[in-house]
C-alpha cells in the first residue's frame, strides 16, 4: 500500500528545516544537503520539492511575507493603538527559540547580500513588508509627516535588539527584551502614550 504524503505539509517542513539550518550553520554552509540531513533524509528529499537553493530561498521569503500579511490582519483587529503597537514590536523580537532561529537566518542572509544577488533581492522584498506592519500600528496617531521617521525609529530599535539578542542570548532573555520594549515605548513620546 502506498504511503500518503501531504505535499504541502512536506514543503512547510522543508522550509522550516531550511530556516533552522540557515540560522544554525550560516549562509556558507546552507546547502540542500544540510537541509535534507536535518530532516533525516538525503538531498533528494529537498530537491523533489525545491530544485535549487534559490528555489528554497524563494519559498522561505514567501513564508516570511505570508506570515507578515497574516500578522497585519491580526494587528488591524486590535482596536487599542497602544496594544497594537506593543504587539507589532513584540512580533519583531526574538522572544523564543523559534523566532531566534528565524532572526539568525535573516542575519545570515543579510551578511551575504553583496555577494549573492538572489539574497539581495530577498532582503529588498522583506523590508517593505516589515515597514508596512509598523505603519499599520502607527498610522492612526502619527501625523503623515512624522510617520516614516517613526517607522524608521522602530525598525532600527527592533533590529538592534535582534542583533544584540543573537550576539548575547544569555543576557538578552525574553524578560529583558520585553522590559526594554516597555521602556522604549515610554521614551517614544507618542500621543497615545501620553494618556
Amino acid at each position: 500500500m502506498p504511503i500518503f504524503v501531504d505535499h504541502e505539509e512536506r514543503r512547510e517542513q522543508i522550509v522550516a528545516a531550511a530556516t533552522r539550518t540557515l540560522g544554525e550553520l550560516g549562509f556558507a554552509k546552507f546547502t540542500l544537503r544540510a537541509v535534507g540531513q536535518r530532516l533525516g533524509g538525503s538531498v533528494t528529499l529537498v530537491t523533489h520539492y525545491f530544485p535549487s537553493r534559490d528555489a528554497l530561498l524563494d519559498a522561505m521569503l514567501e513564508r516570511t511575507l505570508s506570515e507578515a500579511r497574516t500578522k497585519q490582519d491580526e494587528l488591524m483587529a486590535i482596536t487599542d493603538p497602544h496594544e497594537r503597537l506593543r504587539a507589532t514590536i513584540e512580533y519583531f523580537l526574538p522572544l523564543d527559540e523559534e523566532t531566534m532561529f528565524i532572526e539568525r537566518a535573516r542575519v545570515a542572509l543579510a551578511s551575504h547580500r553583496e555577494v549573492e544577488p538572489s539574497v539581495a533581492e530577498h532582503m529588498e522584498q522583506i523590508d517593505p513588508g516589515m515597514r508596512a506592519l509598523v505603519r499599520v500600528a502607527l498610522a492612526e496617531f502619527i501625523p503623515g509627516d512624522d510617520l516614516e521617521e517613526t517607522v524608521d525609529l522602530i525598525r532600527l530599535w527592533t533590529a538592534g535588539v535582534v542583533l544584540t539578542a543573537i550576539e548575547h542570548p544569555d543576557v538578552w532573555t525574553r524578560d529583558r527584551q520585553l522590559a526594554s520594549m516597555e521602556r522604549f515605548m515610554q521614551l517614544m513620546d507618542l500621543p497615545m502614550l501620553a494618556g
